[in-house]
C-alpha cells in the first residue's frame, strides 16, 4: 500500500468516526415512520404561562355529539380568551366488557364514527389554528380496550400468576386491560400512534389520561421522541400530581389539591387558607412549567357535581372561577359551565348542552377573561396574599402593572377590612370599567368578587 493511499485511509476513518459520535449526540429530527404531514404546523402555540384551555366533551358539546359540533362553536370557545383545546378521546370505544367509555380505546389510530372521520378531526385543527387555537388530544397510555387488536400480542399486557391479563391493579376498571410497559415493542407502537396524530391530523400536544399509572420512563422516551418532530411546539398535559411528570417533558399537571381546597373554603374553611394550597401546590414546579386549575372537569361534573352545586349556584360558581384563575397556575373550561350548566353531565352517554341557558353568566365570564388575558400581572405577577377568614384578597404585580382581587367566599354580605397598602388607594373595575377608591375596608354581598387594575 503506497503511504498516501494510507494517510487517505487513516483521514477518512477519522472523519467517519467523528461524524458517527455527532450523530449519536445530536440526533437530527427526523419522520422514519412515513406518515405524512397533514397542513401546516401551528407556530403560535402559546408559552404555558399564557395558556388558557378548554376542555370539550364531545357527546355533550353538540346535539350530535360529534367533531363537526365543536368546529361549529369554535367561535364561541374563542370568545373566552381560550388558546388551547383539549379534545377527550375521539377513538373508537370497545365493547367487549365495556360500559362505553371514551376512555376504553379500541384502535390508537383510529376515528369513532359516533364522532367523525379523520378528515372531520382535520378540518377541526385547522379551523382551530386558523382562529388561533391549538387543539391537544385526550391520550390513554395506561390501558386499551379488550377488544383492541393490541391484546393478540399478549406480552404487550400485565399478567397475573396464573398468566391472564388483568385490568389497571387497584382499580375498578374491569372494561380495560392493563399494559406492560417493561416491553418495549409497546412503547415504540405507543408512541408511533402518537406521532400518527401528529402528522396526519396536525394536532399539537396530549392531555395523558391517568399520567401517575405509567412509568416516568415511557413518558421521558415518548416526549422526548415527539420532540423531535420538525416545526413542531408540543404541550404535554399530565392528569397526575407527581412531581416528576415535569422532569419527563411535560408542561403542566393537574391541580385537584387546590380545586379540593377551594369547595373546603366554599363550605366554611378560612379564605386564608387556599394560598397556602396555593404555595404548597408550586413547591416542586420547574421553571416554565405549571399547575392547571379548574373548578371543574369531565370527572368532577359526572361523578362530582356541577361548580353550580358544589359553589351555590351562579354567584357561588362564579366566584370560584376568580379564585382559580386569578391566583395562579392556567386556567381551564369545561364544556358546559361558562353557562352554568346546573345538571351533572355524563361522559359515558350523550346529553347535550342547552347553551341558550343563564345567557348573564356567559357575559360574566367573557369580562373576567378578557380581564385576565389582557394582564400580564393576572398571568405571571407577582403575588401578594391579603386574605381572611371570610374574603380571598391578593394584588399581583408585573413591572408598573397591578392587579387586585377581592372576593367574598360566603352566602352573606361580608365586610372586608384593607391593610394600609390598600387604604385611600384608586384602581378600575375591570367589570363595570369605572373608577374605584379604596378607603379603610369594602362590604361585599354574598359571593361578590372585584377584580380591579391600576
Amino acid at each position: 500500500m503506497k503511504l498516501s493511499h494510507f494517510f487517505s485511509i487513516v483521514i477518512l476513518l477519522i472523519v467517519s468516526i467523528s461524524c458517527s459520535k455527532e450523530t449519536s449526540t445530536t440526533p437530527e429530527p427526523t419522520n422514519p415512520i412515513g406518515y405524512v404531514q397533514y397542513g401546516t404546523p401551528f407556530a403560535n402555540m402559546p408559552a404555558t404561562d399564557d395558556v388558557v384551555m378548554y376542555e370539550v366533551n364531545l357527546r355533550a358539546f353538540s346535539a350530535n355529539g360529534n367533531l363537526q359540533g365543536v368546529t361549529s362553536r369554535l367561535d364561541e370557545i374563542k370568545a373566552l380568551g381560550v388558546n388551547v383545546i383539549w379534545l377527550m378521546p375521539i377513538h373508537p370505544v370497545g365493547i367487549l366488557n365495556g360500559i362505553n367509555s371514551p376512555y376504553c380505546v379500541k384502535d390508537y389510530k383510529g376515528v369513532g364514527t359516533e364522532y367523525g372521520t379523520l378528515e372531520d378531526v382535520r378540518t377541526l385543527t385547522t379551523e382551530a389554528h386558523n382562529r388561533g387555537m391549538a387543539v391537544i388530544l385526550d391520550w390513554v397510555a395506561n390501558h386499551t380496550s379488550w377488544d383492541n387488536p393490541w391484546i393478540q400480542n399478549t406480552d404487550w399486557y400485565t399478567k397475573n400468576n396464573a398468566g391472564n391479563i388483568v385490568h389497571p391493579p387497584g382499580t375498578n376498571w374491569t372494561d380495560v386491560a392493563d399494559l406492560n410497559f417493561d416491553n418495549s415493542d409497546m412503547r415504540l407502537a405507543m408512541i408511533d400512534a402518537m406521532q400518527y396524530w401528529i402528522l396526519e391530523a396536525n394536532i399539537d400536544g396530549f392531555r395523558c389520561d391517568y399520567a401517575d399509572g405509567v412509568p416516568f420512563s415511557f413518558w421521558n422516551q415518548a416526549i422526548n421522541k415527539l420532540k423531535l418532530t420538525p416545526n413542531r411546539s408540543l404541550l404535554f398535559l399530565a392528569e397526575g400530581n407527581r412531581s416528576d411528570h415535569f422532569f419527563a417533558g411535560f408542561n403542566l399537571n393537574f391541580g385537584w389539591n387546590y380545586y379540593s381546597k377551594l369547595k373546603n373554603v366554599w363550605n366554611g374553611e378560612s379564605a386564608n387558607n387556599l394560598h397556602g394550597t396555593h404555595l404548597s401546590d408550586y413547591t416542586n414546579v420547574a421553571a416554565n412549567k405549571h399547575i392547571l386549575r379548574f373548578t371543574t372537569n369531565h370527572d368532577e361534573s359526572a361523578w362530582d357535581a356541577t361548580p353550580m352545586t358544589l359553589f351555590n349556584e351562579k354567584k357561588g360558581a362564579l366566584a370560584a372561577s376568580v379564585a382559580t384563575i386569578f391566583m395562579g397556575g392556567v386556567p381551564l373550561f369545561y364544556s358546559g359551565q361558562e353557562v352554568g350548566r346546573q345538571n351533572t353531565l355524563p361522559f359515558f352517554s350523550n346529553s347535550a348542552i342547552d347553551w341558550n341557558t343563564n345567557p348573564d353568566m356567559l357575559i360574566d365570564y367573557k369580562k373576567m377573561m378578557s380581564a385576565y388575558t389582557n394582564s400580564n400581572a393576572a398571568r405571571k405577577g407577582m403575588l401578594t396574599n391579603l386574605s381572611t377568614n371570610d374574603a380571598i384578597c391578593f394584588k399581583k404585580t408585573s413591572n408598573n402593572e397591578e392587579l387586585l382581587v377581592i372576593i367574598n367566599v360566603r352566602n352573606y354580605s361580608v365586610t372586608h377590612s384593607l391593610p394600609t397598602i390598600l387604604q385611600n388607594t384608586n384602581w378600575i373595575n375591570t367589570q363595570t370599567n369605572s373608577p374605584i377608591t379604596l378607603e379603610n375596608s369594602v362590604t361585599l354581598n354574598n359571593y361578590e368578587y372585584l377584580i380591579l387594575k391600576n
